[in-house]
């Protein structure tokens, strides 16, 4: 307490200046209608500057619960879109529903070897299996291969063992999706009959021959294309629309339908 004293009765002369310069701005203000906009106009600015900034400071810790709100609804959006049917949740029992979505993220991606994985953060106990597609937002990615508890390897498309059913989306001929190893963001369409017409830039989707992936999921546009005049076949060349080098958010699908067509499938060959 006698600090204080003691500082008001070295600084009473400054301290008083400032107290009377005070007094002076406020009567002012009161007493201008001009300056009185000014300086709440500024107060404003001073203020909303200062609420934008815990804004973003709060939008910046609140990222990652929002970009799993998005993910859901990504979820449900997919869903109904593969299905043609509304879902309540990412539980499907309806029997008129065919595919099941879940969201994951990648954890671990290579691109520059020849047999290529991803690693994402979901496995077992979220009902992931192996043979279940994973793609992203913008086409696939690959085909799930093992799973543990908590997370799964999916077998990239850019994978020498990997061989996709694909097809042209303007004509429906379809052919083998595979990676000759040279660029990781082509790939390669094999099997496409010579009498076929062929552009650059026409867009290739996912086949309905498989049982992986729901028909029409996009892959990628043709880059160029040659006929291998001693089969009668063309091989063209896909770019990705997806940057394999820049992953994180995944959708794995699950074809509910896929063990009942398997085991009439196989009860087929072995009769």
């Amino acid at each position: 307490m006698q600090q204080i004293i003691k500082f008001i009765i070295r600084y009473k002369i400054f301290l008083l200046y400032i107290l009377l310069m005070i007094i002076a701005f406020a009567f002012t203000v009161r007493s201008h209608s001009y300056h009185q906009s000014r300086f709440f106009n500024s107060s404003h600015w001073i203020s909303g500057n200062i609420y934008g900034t815990f804004q973003g400071i709060d939008t910046y810790f609140d990222l990652d619960d929002e970009n799993e709100r998005l993910l859901r609804e990504n979820q449900i959006l997919r869903s109904k879109l593969y299905n043609q049917a509304p879902i309540p949740n990412i539980t499907i029992d309806t029997a008129d529903l065919k595919y099941s979505i879940i969201s994951g993220q990648v954890i671990k991606n290579s691109y520059a070897g020849s047999r290529n994985y991803i690693t994402i953060n979901r496995g077992k106990r979220d009902s992931i299996k192996q043979d279940m597609g994973v793609i992203t937002d913008l086409g696939i990615l690959g085909i799930v291969e093992n799973t543990s508890r908590k997370f799964a390897t999916v077998q990239s498309i850019l994978n020498t063992k990997s061989n996709i059913n694909a097809k042209l989306k303007n004509t429906n001929h379809f052919g083998s999706l595979i990676w000759d190893t040279e660029n990781y963001n082509t790939v390669q369409l094999i099997d496409i009959p010579r009498l076929v017409p062929l552009n650059i830039g026409d867009t290739i989707v996912t086949g309905a021959m498989s049982s992986i992936f729901p028909e029409n999921i996009p892959i990628g546009t043709i880059k160029k294309y040659d006929l291998d005049t001693s089969k009668s076949f063309y091989r063209i060349d896909v770019g990705l629309f997806n940057d394999m080098t820049n992953i994180k958010n995944v959708y794995i699908i699950n074809n509910l339908d896929r063990k009942e067509i398997q085991e009439l499938e196989e009860r087929t060959e072995n009769e």
